[in-house]
């Protein structure tokens, strides 16, 4: 959710080529808000608004999930728990999994996302089909 200005523009982008877009129904609660803030307020949706089973519920009814995994925490093409737990959900549904880029080097987490065969974009979302 940090990069929720992303997700909005990516959304766009997508809508645009003819996709219909599923994302966060609390995405607008978290722009204009610091690291510190969404970080707070992801904690309570998670808690509060069983944010988890929300995504759950879209990844459902998608085809595929696209992943936006740009560099945080000093980590090139971070990808959190959260959205770890996000490919399982979409790997065992048998959706195509999309990464907007390379595999992040995540001790524990890199040979788990390698597992579920993500399609790399390398930045190019209009490889989406």
């Amino acid at each position: 959710m940090v990069f929720t200005k992303e997700m909005l523009a990516v959304q766009n982008q997508l809508e645009k080529h003819g996709h219909q877009v599923f994302i966060s129904g609390f995405a607008e609660s978290y722009k204009g808000k610091s690291a510190e803030e969404i970080e707070k307020l992801t904690i309570h949706d998670k808690r509060e608004n069983d944010a988890i089973r929300d995504h759950w519920e879209k990844i459902k009814k998608s085809d595929a999930i696209l992943v936006l995994n740009y560099d945080r925490k000093g980590i090139k093409n971070y990808l959190g728990g959260n959205t770890l737990m996000e490919l399982g959900f979409a790997y065992v549904l048998n959706k195509k999994i999309f990464l907007l880029n390379p595999i992040p080097e995540i001790e524990f987490y890199q040979s788990e996302i390698e597992a579920v065969k993500p399609i790399i974009l390398n930045g190019n979302i209009s490889q989406i089909q």
